[in-house]
C-alpha cells in the first residue's frame, strides 16, 4: 500500500469529504469542510484524495462530480486489523480488573 492513502486520511478536511461521499456523489461546491476554505484549497484536498485512489471524479457540464472509491480504505482496514488483538487483550484485562475491584468493594 502506498503511503498516500494514510497521508490522505490523516487530514480532518479530507476525512470530512470522505464522510460526505458515503451518501453518494456530489459536486465539489457542495462539500462542507470543518473550517471555511478557498476553492483552490478545497481543490488541493480533492486532488490528494484522487491521487490516493480514494475518490474519482467526472465532469458534468461545468462541474466536477466526486464519488467515493472505498476499495482503498479496505487496505487501511486490513492494516488496522493487525492491532485489534492488542486492543482486545487490553480491554479484556481492563474488564477483569474492573470485575475484581467491584467484587472487592462489595459489602
Amino acid at each position: 500500500m502506498t503511503p498516500d492513502v494514510f497521508h490522505a486520511i490523516s487530514d480532518p478536511t479530507r476525512r470530512a469529504i470522505l464522510d460526505q461521499l458515503r451518501d453518494g456523489e456530489r459536486p465539489a461546491s457542495a462539500f462542507v469542510t470543518p473550517r471555511p476554505m478557498s476553492q483552490p484549497a478545497l481543490s488541493q484536498h480533492l486532488r490528494a484524495l484522487r491521487d490516493a485512489g480514494l475518490v474519482r471524479s467526472r465532469k458534468q457540464g461545468r462541474q466536477r462530480i466526486y464519488a467515493l472509491e472505498a476499495a482503498r480504505l479496505r487496505e487501511v482496514a486490513r492494516w488496522i486489523a493487525h492491532y485489534e488483538a492488542f486492543w482486545d487483550d487490553k480491554l479484556d484485562a481492563l474488564g477483569a480488573y474492573l470485575d475484581a475491584t467491584s467484587q472487592e468493594n462489595r459489602p
